[in-house]
């Protein structure tokens, strides 16, 4: 049994066209048409219900049961005008897909009348049922309730299947006692409270700030194989990946995929992903060949991370389903292909303040270069702190067969910032030490402004082996698995940020109080020692090597090679305290999802083992058994006729053959 001829899916993708059509309007004229969004909002919402969504959105006060009545039926009239004939709660369980329940607008008044209603309780809770979900423990069998509920913060969506429009209210999901059943309410606890901290922060540098918030670009890799490719390849239906078969002939290393033309079938089905993605408000821009053959990537333009991670969800789903109409199947496993490229979703990581401000970018103002500094020393400072947390948020069963190939960065985790901030670190680091910042008459933002480069001359290359390197104006997660829900490792970088921010400051504040030291100079002290204490975890080198290996080992940083000791990481009371302290999860919530991803992660081998030891005992070796008695019939009529000298080849492969049939046979016997 073969694997998948690569050179063979490129003619495939270009064999067959499926015409699509296509908006003739602007991209700009339709772009959000099936969104609930802020110009939808204004249109259909009175300014009383207008105003206090708004108020929601940006700080998370609650929306008065009144206010959802109103909000209800604006939202209901715009998804009728639609066409929409259903609603649902749009949900993210902790099984890493999405969930939905759909319910008619439709609803009798008597015996033979109806009407399409949707009221206010309808859009703020729902009840699906909890028990048959994950959870971890947290609910049983029989104790079946649980709730969704509205989250303002990302906009009611339509999606469309088929001639079929429903109306989608992005939701969270809570068990009964309260405990957080999904990936969303961690992560809007999450972002709430590194808001809050870097608001604090920031009002060192500009009091004129009223709110900060966490935004991200993901770039989503994947690969496209033909329908029927992908329905002859059993291991490749039931996993995702091909587990056994033969290397082919052409794979990547004539490195002619990457940035290539893109073949015309995929193409089709890229302008059909796009026009429904824009429809739905995702802002895709980017469409290219990544590095394998058959794989692809597309890119949004940044958003606030909370709508960027239901974004990402969203369009995981509509790969699927679009890639349908064109008789093709989207593959989101991190490693699908033994020997080429796998697939990753990088993230790219920032702040942004409402003022239009992004904290991670250098600016060109000296006010701007100090206060660039502080969040970025505080960012590199936290993940030194929680390194082993951030390589326990990206783990899964697909991601360990990426991490530390050659399309991804390697498990130990390590920050690169390029070699001239390096510099600016270790000056500051000098100068500080020898008192040059001491003088109150010095300007320090000046002579701060003096130090930094103009980041915008690219004065550093770019590490693509770095898991979580700087690149501008902003840090870019590099671990993150392709087929991951971006609302766990989000919610780590959040909270271990936000918690670094809070030290900061009060470290700070302490400083201010406790001596004659001005806030600048507090700020610089302070900066100096985390530059000192995180020194360790910079590495501007190539992280594939077997020399950072050993150096990373000698510098203390731990290398966590596989998920189920990565899953470790969450019970320990490091990482409790940091979810605890800030109310981001509880101890029974952490242990649910420790437990859950490691159920996940158990019966995803286990369908492996299942279905490699199917592919092996019926397919595998009644072909081997055939072209074994081919061998031995062939020596046995040579031998007859007198030619037993010529069959030495012949009994060669069938000793060979032989010897893979019994290696094959008791493998797999004590596989399962």
């Amino acid at each position: 049994m073969q694997n998948i001829r690569f050179n063979a899916i490129q003619t495939v993708l270009n064999r067959q066209k499926y015409e699509v059509h296509v908006p003739t309007e602007r991209i700009s004229e339709y772009f959000g048409s099936n969104v609930f969004n802020d110009e939808a909002m204004r249109k259909h919402l009175s300014t009383e219900a207008y105003k206090s969504v708004k108020q929601s959105i940006e700080t998370g006060a609650k929306i008065e049961r009144a206010i959802a009545n109103q909000v209800a039926v604006s939202m209901q009239a715009w998804a009728i005008s639609k066409g929409a004939t259903h609603f649902t709660h749009w949900f993210q369980p902790l099984t890493g897909a999405t969930a939905e329940k759909h319910d008619a607008f439709f609803s009798l008044t008597d015996a033979s009348r109806g009407i399409e209603n949707f009221s206010g309780d309808a859009l703020v809770q729902q009840e699906p049922d909890a028990s048959s979900f994950p959870s971890g423990g947290i609910r049983t069998t029989f104790e079946a309730r649980g709730y969704t509920a509205w989250d303002p913060s990302s906009p009611a969506f339509i999606m469309e299947i088929g001639k079929g429009k429903t109306l989608c209210v992005p939701t969270i999901f809570v068990s009964y006692t309260g405990d957080a059943l999904d990936y969303k309410a961690p992560l809007l606890k999450s972002y709430h409270f590194l808001a809050s901290a870097a608001l604090e922060v920031c009002h060192y540098f500009d009091k004129h700030v009223s709110r900060v918030f966490p935004t991200l670009g993901w770039e989503q890799e994947y690969f496209v194989v033909d329908e029927a490719l992908f329905y002859a390849r059993p291991d490749l239906l039931m996993t995702g990946r091909t587990l056994v078969g033969h290397a082919s002939a052409k794979g990547q290393q004539l490195e002619d995929h990457y940035f290539g033309s893109i073949p015309s079938r995929v193409y089709a089905f890229m302008l059909d992903l796009e026009t429904e993605a824009l429809k739905l408000g995702i802002p895709v821009k980017t469409r290219h060949n990544e590095v394998a053959p058959g794989q692809f990537e597309c890119a949004p333009i940044f958003e606030d991370m909370n709508l960027a991670v239901d974004h990402n969800q969203l369009l995981m789903d509509l790969m699927d389903r679009i890639s349908r109409r064109h008789k093709l199947r989207v593959l989101l496993h991190e490693k699908p292909f033994a020997g080429i490229n796998g697939s990753g979703k990088h993230c790219n990581y920032s702040l942004a303040t409402n003022t239009g401000n992004n904290l991670l970018a250098p600016g060109s103002t000296p006010r701007r270069n100090l206060q660039f500094l502080t969040f970025f020393v505080n960012i590199i400072k936290a993940v030194h702190e929680y390194s082993d947390l951030m390589r326990a948020g990206i783990a899964s069963a697909g991601n360990d067969h990426r991490l530390g190939a050659n399309e991804a960065p390697p498990a130990i985790v390590s920050v690169f910032i390029g070699s001239s901030l390096r510099q600016v670190l270790e000056e500051i680091e000098e100068r500080v030490d020898k008192g040059a910042f001491d003088d109150q008459s010095i300007d320090l933002r000046m002579e701060i402004h003096k130090m930094i480069p103009d980041l915008m001359k690219d004065n550093t290359d770019r590490n693509r082996t770095s898991p979580f390197a700087f690149t501008g104006n902003k840090f870019e997660f590099r671990m993150v698995g392709s087929s991951a829900n971006t609302s766990m490792p989000m919610t780590v970088l959040n909270t271990i940020y936000g918690q670094q921010l809070k030290n900061f400051k009060a470290e700070v504040d302490s400083i201010v109080k406790e001596s004659d030291e001005k806030k600048d100079g507090a700020i610089l002290k302070v900066l100096k020692r985390y530059i000192d204490e995180s020194k360790n975890i910079l590495f501007e080198g190539d992280n594939y090597s077997k020399e950072w290996e050993k150096e990373a080992a000698k510098r203390g940083l731990s290398n966590i090679k596989t998920t189920p000791s990565a899953f470790e990481v969450f019970t320990t009371k490091k990482a409790k305290a940091v979810f605890t302290n800030n109310n981001i999860l509880s101890e029974i919530e952490i242990e649910a999802r420790q437990e859950i991803l490691l159920e996940n992660y158990n019966h995803r081998l286990q369908i492996e083992a299942r279905m490699m030891h199917d592919i092996c005992i019926n397919q595998v070796l009644p072909a081997a058994i055939r072209y074994q008695n081919e061998l031995a019939t062939n020596v046995k009529s040579l031998t007859d006729v007198g030619l037993e000298k010529e069959t030495k080849p012949q009994k060669d492969l069938l000793k060979q053959i032989s010897g893979h049939i019994q290696s094959i046979k008791s493998t797999v016997d004590d596989m399962m």
